[in-house]
């Protein structure tokens, strides 16, 4: 893993912010996986092969919200040959108008600067959990 991995991983979050939907895609192998832990995600959770099928699943995601929401990376960075990114997303539900803010964390593993596999954790401990599911022991005892 290279910084060059981190930097992709970064550029797709810029990207996001700035709905170039085309250029985030454009990030992803097209034998990405996904995977969704936790209970947040719904209908939305599960395991999701293919650079099409992810698309959609981000698609379906962003279609929950109004045009502000928004991701703040605050960490980014190689744990264990795979790029660790935290993150708060911001918006209001497009129907509710209720406010949403979560801290997640994610894991992406990279193969000629292209994601082939995402992991997301959703919930209260999510630096902590996926920081050990990256085996990253010394890690988590200071997250």
């Amino acid at each position: 893993m290279s910084q060059a991995d981190v930097d992709v991983v970064l550029k797709q979050y810029r990207d996001t912010n700035a709905r170039d939907f085309a250029a985030v895609m454009d990030a992803y192998a097209d034998d990405v996986e996904l995977v969704a832990h936790g209970e947040r995600f719904g209908l939305l959770g599960g395991r999701v092969t293919g650079k099409h099928a992810v698309g959609e699943w981000f698609g379906d995601w962003f279609r929950q919200f109004d045009r502000g929401y928004r991701f703040e990376v605050e960490e980014a960075r190689d744990v264990g040959g795979r790029v660790l990114l935290v993150a708060t997303h911001h918006g209001r539900g497009r129907d509710s108008g209720v406010p949403v803010g979560e801290r997640w964390a994610y894991a992406y593993t990279l193969r000629d600067e292209k994601v082939v596999a995402v992991e997301i954790w959703a919930d209260r401990e999510a630096r902590a959990t996926a920081l050990k599911a990256l085996g990253s022991q010394d890690q988590v005892d200071r997250a």
